[in-house]
């Protein structure tokens, strides 16, 4: 881009340098003209104290075209972008994020199985029974929560890791009644019952991702929760 300086410049050299033909003075060499942020060169002759370059180089260095026509020697300069052009900003995207309702939702749907889980474990280790009514309660009060984070979740990522705790809800059930069926053909259960159990270690991997996502606010998709 050629500011007005430059510009004048330019004007002023194209206008002289046709006199230098018709000068009948010796010329010397002038040196290179350079101009700013244009990486090409031209030389300069000096003639009584003033210095001429080259229409043609001149034409190079600033981009322009020249072209003769009769008489007349016309420099076109290249079209200068006007600084007051306005430029219409780009609206950000924005990026689906987790309401804050539904962490808060999240966090109490799966402390809530949790309990659920940790209530089982100690009654099988320490040899209570597992009756259906008893199971039912840690069921009815886990789901009530899931209910509250099902109606809190609102944006993209709260479907996604809703989706996730549905699941966890479903495993940790598909376990209770593994174990609730398991009570009710045998009065005892071995206390080593949850040590190398699939669906256990599946229930413990899937919280602790979900622990996660309310952690770090991003959502990332567990494998163990499906």
């Amino acid at each position: 881009m050629i500011d007005r300086s430059v510009r004048s410049f330019v004007i002023l050299g194209a206008t002289v340098v046709l006199a230098v033909a018709a000068l009948g003075q010796s010329a010397q060499q002038g040196g290179m003209l350079t101009i700013a942020g244009q990486p090409d060169q031209a030389a300069m002759l000096r003639i009584n104290g003033k210095s001429y370059v080259d229409i043609e180089s001149l034409a190079r260095l600033t981009h322009a075209s020249v072209r003769f026509q009769g008489g007349q020697t016309i420099l076109t300069l290249p079209a200068v972008a006007s600084a007051t052009t306005t430029v219409t900003p780009v609206a950000p995207v924005k990026v689906p994020q987790f309401s804050s309702g539904f962490l808060t939702a999240e966090i109490e749907a799966l402390s809530g199985m949790r309990e659920w889980r940790a209530s089982l474990v100690y009654a099988i280790q320490n040899n209570y029974p597992v009756t259906d009514s008893w199971v039912s309660g840690l069921r009815r009060s886990a789901n009530a929560k899931l209910d509250l984070a099902i109606a809190a979740a609102t944006t993209g990522p709260d479907q996604k890791t809703l989706e996730l705790l549905r699941n966890e809800f479903g495993n940790m059930q598909q376990e209770s009644d593994q174990f609730l069926a398991m009570h009710t053909k045998a009065n005892y259960i071995a206390p080593d019952s949850f040590d190398n159990n699939a669906l256990d270690q599946k229930i413990l991997g899937c919280a602790r991702a979900l622990a996660g996502i309310a952690a770090t606010k991003e959502f990332q998709d567990e494998l163990s929760c499906h």
